[in-house]
């Protein structure tokens, strides 16, 4: 976890909270001592939003970047200064679609490994598809498209889906923990877990929807042969 509370990998669906600004550098990259927006990483966008001074000063947050194990909040204005007392707002429509999205590529991404072996080599979530990149030399579309539909039928079980941290000697010993190659820092002591019972375990720092009934059934838009080994899917969500 980051130095400053990271709220959104204690709760997902936290939409506002109240911080205290601890540092801001030329003027609008601010610094909280707790807050509930992601930031860019792991293929998952940054949350945007607004932070609000005084009940009615508000200062959109228009990026959020991880940098030195600090989260940082790029304001569209200047005007904030240490001590602060704000109120946090993420854009909610937006990090439930991620979320959705998120969660929805842990379970195709799962049965594609446990079918396969294939192991994600890339992954970007977007609001209206996601993409990502696996790594199978013989591709069979007809294969693909039944592991869609075993993907959607797990999705309408209604599993609740847990998250809990474990030590890292502990978490690396559970089949298939790592699922995005050459994805975990070796600094990390501690992994938070994403489990999805019965059907994929990963380490992981995303947000994510509590029951698998939230996320919607896939559509494949695009299947890629990217050359040997690389395949590339891009799906929406419906």
């Amino acid at each position: 976890m980051p130095d400053n509370e990271a709220l959104y990998l204690i709760d997902s669906y936290l939409k506002e909270c109240d911080a205290t600004v601890e540092s801001v550098k030329d003027g609008k990259f601010v610094v909280l001592d707790a807050t509930i927006f992601y930031p860019r990483s792991g293929g998952q966008p940054n949350d945007i939003g607004k932070m609000i001074r005084g009940g009615n000063e508000e200062f959109n947050v228009v990026f959020v970047g991880k940098f030195d194990g600090r989260i940082s909040h790029e304001v569209d204005k200047e005007g904030l200064k240490p001590g602060d007392r704000i109120k946090c707002a993420i854009d909610w429509e937006r990090r439930y679609t991620l979320m959705r999205y998120h969660t929805a590529a842990h379970v195709i991404a799962s049965i594609v490994n446990r079918s396969t072996g294939a192991l994600i080599t890339g992954n970007q979530l977007e609001l209206d598809k996601t993409r990502f990149d696996f790594s199978l030399e013989n591709f069979d579309r007809a294969q693909f498209n039944h592991l869609v539909e075993e993907a959607n039928d797990t999705l309408q079980k209604g599993i609740e889906i847990k998250t809990y941290s474990l030590p890292r000697d502990e978490a690396m010993k559970i089949p298939g923990v790592v699922k995005l190659a050459g994805a975990l820092p070796p600094n990390i002591e501690v992994l938070r877990i994403v489990e999805i019972p019965g059907v994929d375990i990963q380490a992981d720092g995303g947000t994510h929807v509590k029951n698998l009934k939230e996320v919607g059934q896939i559509e494949i838009v695009e299947l890629v042969n990217k050359g040997k080994a690389n395949r590339r899917v891009y799906f929406k969500l419906k």
